[in-house]
């Protein structure tokens, strides 16, 4: 697993290590312009082949000294290189005034203004490089008073792809975006001002920041590169930092020898006739993922459907509060997925037979068990216990969380906006159990603070997830993971970096039902 920092937690590791003497501020400014050079040259071979023609913007801050340093290096390399800065430089931080000076000495400093940059591209076409290093993590309100600017690169950064503009390379995020959230910074309560620079690539330091990997910011950002720095791994309690959920131990994946009992027996409630498909796909996934037996608890009117499209899947008969209850008195039912499929109706009927089992067993909660109390979120969070895994979408959220989810969705107008990690956090607190909020930046979160983000973006982008019944069969797989012991927090952030790989494995074209097939090839990569 890797962090995923705060703006506020990169700049106190920079400034413990500045403070402990083992580096300076210059030192650390250097190396990140010599990361930025490096990873350019990397992106993009034939810019290493001789030199060429960059503009480099530098803003008011450490992020502009960052770009200075950049454009000396450049410069050292033979390249042609137009230095624009934004602000007074009499008022630059120490070590980026210093860089600044160094510049000056080598070539011309220009101020940045909307008649300096419209045309630009046309006037100096064998221009094959823009930097953006006017904000970076630090900026905390819109960035308005360069809309041309940002407007003219973003066209840049669309045309270089056809080799008609210079490539945009952001030093450390995209100026506009914010680096705790990963949300542009808007300008008024209606109307969300997309005022952000749009970057082909984007090269930070040390660690992603979450604004890199929630929202907007993977948009933003194009290609991400981290350079290490030189500075020491975070000293915070894992609890306090927010970190990728990685792959998995295959260790706690294996199977140990002994009886299917041993693995663990889940139970997935589905709805009735016409309405079983849901359900079905989540005691797939449940199966797949290994717990040692699963069973699919229907009313009446649904028993020959699902007894038509099962195998290995047993079949029960639920069809009234009273049957669910008889059921879990066999104390190896040890965990529930409700939800899929289920309807409203009955959902809010069995949820509480459930939650309030004698041996309280493992619970998933997703789709209409969530909309089932959407009047009364209170009456559903009285219920759960720290078994429990909840595992809303944005809308079921919105449901459960309104005052929460109206924070995340109303226009951030200052930073650091309030972001995805911020509201999972604060519902799992509420809830008092594991959330899982889904999404291209799935992030899970328990109420003691402890957070993960699995983010499907960049290198492990998987938009085929986009489809009917994915999210089902993460349910079954969380519910899977947890009828054989897992921990509810484990069994989440497990099953939501699996589901994942599964969509990259299969490619284009997957369907939900894809997804549980291709895991057998997921665990033989990881060694099991």
């Amino acid at each position: 697993m890797t962090e995923l920092l705060t703006a506020e937690q990169m700049r106190s590791l920079e400034r413990a290590a500045i403070d402990s003497g083992a580096v300076t501020g210059l030192d650390l400014m250097e190396r990140a312009g010599a990361g930025v050079v490096e990873a350019v040259l990397e992106e993009w071979p034939d810019l290493a082949e001789g030199p060429h023609h960059a503009v480099v913007f530098c803003g008011p801050g450490n992020n502009g000294g960052d770009g200075f340093v950049v454009a000396r290096l450049l410069h050292a390399r033979g390249w042609q290189v137009d230095v624009f800065h934004y602000g007074d430089a009499e008022k630059l931080p120490p070590d980026a005034r210093v860089n600044y000076e160094r510049w000056g000495a080598l070539g011309q400093v220009s101020p940045l203004t909307e008649a300096a940059i419209d045309g630009y591209a046309e006037e100096h076409p064998a221009c094959r490089l823009a930097v953006d290093a006017l904000f970076g993590t630090g900026l905390a309100r819109p960035f308005l008073t360069l809309a041309r600017v940002q407007m003219e690169v973003n066209r840049w950064q669309a045309a270089s792809r056809g080799g008609a503009a210079p490539h945009v390379v952001a030093v450390d995020i995209p100026s506009g975006l914010c680096a705790d959230s990963g949300r542009y910074l808007g300008l008024d309560g209606e109307t969300p001002c997309d005022a952000s620079i749009l970057a082909n690539l984007t090269v930070t330091f040390h660690a992603r920041k979450l604004g890199h990997v929630l929202a907007d910011g993977p948009a933003a950002c194009g290609r991400l590169v981290v350079r290490d720095i030189g500075l020491p791994a975070s000293p915070r309690a894992e609890a306090e930092v927010t970190q990728d959920c990685g792959v998995p131990d295959a260790r706690g994946l294996g199977k140990h020898p002994g009886h299917k009992y041993g693995h663990g027996h889940a139970l997935i409630l589905s709805g009735g006739f016409g309405r079983t498909g849901a359900a079905r796909l989540a005691a797939r996934g449940a199966l797949r993922i290994g717990a040692g037996l699963v069973t699919l608890g229907a009313p009446g009117s649904a028993q020959r459907e699902v007894a038509s499209q099962i195998t290995a899947v047993m079949l029960r008969r639920v069809e009234e509060a009273e049957d669910l209850a008889l059921l879990l008195e066999d104390r190896r039912l040890n965990a529930l997925c409700l939800g899929p499929g289920l309807g409203v109706g009955r959902a809010r009927a069995l949820v509480p037979v459930a939650l309030r089992a004698e041996h309280r067993p493992r619970v998933v909660l997703d789709a209409d068990a969530l909309t089932a109390f959407a009047d009364d979120p209170a009456a559903l969070f009285g219920m759960l216990h720290d078994t429990c895994v909840l595992t809303p979408h944005g809308g079921e959220f919105a449901r459960l969380f309104p005052d929460i989810a109206g924070s995340l969705t109303a226009p951030a107008k200052t930073g650091p906006a309030f972001s995805k990690v911020d509201a999972t956090r604060a519902a799992a607190k509420r809830a008092g159990c594991v959330v899982l909020y889904k999404g291209p930046d799935t992030v899970i979160a328990a109420p003691d603070g402890w957070c993960r983000v699995n983010a499907a973006v960049y290198d492990r982008a998987a938009p085929w997830l986009a489809t009917a019944g994915a999210g089902d069969v993460l349910a079954g797989m969380i519910c899977g993971l947890m009828a054989r012991g897992f921990p509810a927090m484990m069994a989440a952030e497990t099953a939501a970096w699996l589901h994942v790989e599964a969509a990259r494995s299969f490619g284009p074209g997957l369907i939900a039902e894809d997804l549980p097939e291709d895991l057998p090839k997921i665990f033989r990569a990881l060694g099991l």
